[in-house]
């Protein structure tokens, strides 16, 4: 008798900031051997471009490129994300699908109807692995959700720590090794000490906790706020600038809507927030993130953070709809927005230069209030003349 032991499929996913641990996490409790391509990298968006519509969005490139990269490197299927919304990622799963069938390559594409919510993921691995036990799949889907949860958090103390470090890029060298240790995880029940362990590392940075540093917000598009490489590294940067980030999108809130069943949802979604905040500016979804980042705006100005910036990529209709509404909240809401749109052609220096002057008038505005806030009734007359100078 032949012994050998069939080799587990191969399936790959695209690059959208650190959710390859999860996704990874999820396949090998099925039995399938997940496939992370390399990091995106213009390389990717070389790969990429020469196959895509004109006018595509980064995020439709990045996605393709990755496809193409795992594709060279052996795996047996790519899986794409499918939305019903109203954005054009609907269209896109259908757009890959085809392009990968002009290359030759029908047979590598499946999809996953996230919006299905918890069915949907579990009839993707399923089907996918050929697994019967609905323990092995739904073991599958608690780590990979689970994993995600704690990899938000560790970004939250990273931020904080990358903002007041002293040796610039030391908390970023922690950083990935914490990653190490929930990435290398296999069972929920190792995933609280690893995620403690985690922590210590990043903890083990050299810190000027007496540093004034400013609070900002990150929304927009949620893959732009999520790749490190599509949005030029902005929170590293700004970080660099004594900038602690906190990222209004974040994928354990849309796993929180999407996946996780109602009764074991604790407070409010962002979805939910998004959806009352933002009605007083936008009284529906049209699409994309859009209803989150005009909420976003108003939670901001509402929770004393000292600035926001939205991400989108050139031509998102949504993002496009949402900086149009900005100007109007200006009324009830008065922190600094920055809104930035991202493509292929965007060019470093001059976005640095942005966040820059960014940073600068926030500062020169925290400073302003701290002034105004102190002055006292006795010395009405300074202070009017301090405002006056700072108009």
């Amino acid at each position: 008798m032949n012994s050998e032991k069939k080799k587990p499929i191969k399936v790959a996913f695209p690059h959208m900031g650190n959710v390859y641990i999860a996704w990874a996490s999820a396949l090998r409790k099925m039995g399938i051997e997940p496939v992370v391509p390399p990091r995106s990298s213009k390389k990717t968006l070389e790969l990429a471009s020469i196959h895509s519509p004109d006018s595509i969005c980064l995020p439709y490139k990045l996605v393709l490129g990755n496809f193409l990269q795992a594709i060279q490197d052996g795996t047996d299927y790519v899986a794409m994300i499918s939305s019903p919304g109203i954005c054009r990622l609907g269209e896109y799963g259908q757009s890959i699908k085809n392009i990968l069938k002009d290359m030759g390559f029908e047979n590598k594409y499946v999809e996953l109807q996230l919006y299905d919510g918890f069915k949907g993921m579990y009839k993707f691995l399923k089907e996918l692995s050929g697994v019967k036990n609905p323990l092995t799949v739904i073991r599958a889907i608690n780590i990979a959700v689970r994993k995600m949860f704690v990899l938000d958090r560790i970004e939250n103390i990273f931020s904080y720590y990358r903002a007041r470090e002293i040796t610039v890029g030391t908390a970023e060298k922690h950083y990935k090794q914490a990653l190490k240790y929930i990435y290398d995880v296999e069972k929920t029940s190792q995933l609280k000490k690893a995620e403690k362990k985690a922590i210590q590392e990043i903890k083990k940075t050299e810190i000027d906790e007496k540093r004034d540093v400013l609070n900002v917000d990150i929304t927009g598009e949620i893959f732009l706020v999520q790749d490190s490489f599509s949005n030029q590294s902005i929170e590293k940067e700004l970080g660099r600038m004594g900038v602690q980030i906190r990222r209004s999108l974040t994928v354990s809130g849309f796993l929180k809507d999407a996946i996780i069943p109602k009764i074991f949802k604790k407070g409010e979604t962002h979805l939910e927030r998004a959806n009352r905040m933002a009605k007083p500016y936008l009284m529906r979804d049209i699409g994309g993130d859009a209803l989150e980042s005009v909420s976003d705006v108003a939670f901001a100005n509402e929770s004393g953070t000292d600035g926001i910036i939205h991400v989108s990529p050139f031509t998102c209709m949504p993002e496009i709809m949402s900086q149009n509404i900005f100007p109007s909240m200006r009324e009830n809401c008065e922190i600094p927005i920055l809104t930035l749109i991202l493509d292929e052609q965007t060019g470093k220096a001059g976005y640095i230069t942005r966040l820059e002057a960014f940073v600068d008038l926030m500062r020169r505005r925290k400073l302003y209030k701290q002034k105004k806030k102190n002055c006292t009734v006795s010395n009405t007359e300074i202070c009017n003349q301090a405002e006056s100078k700072n108009m």
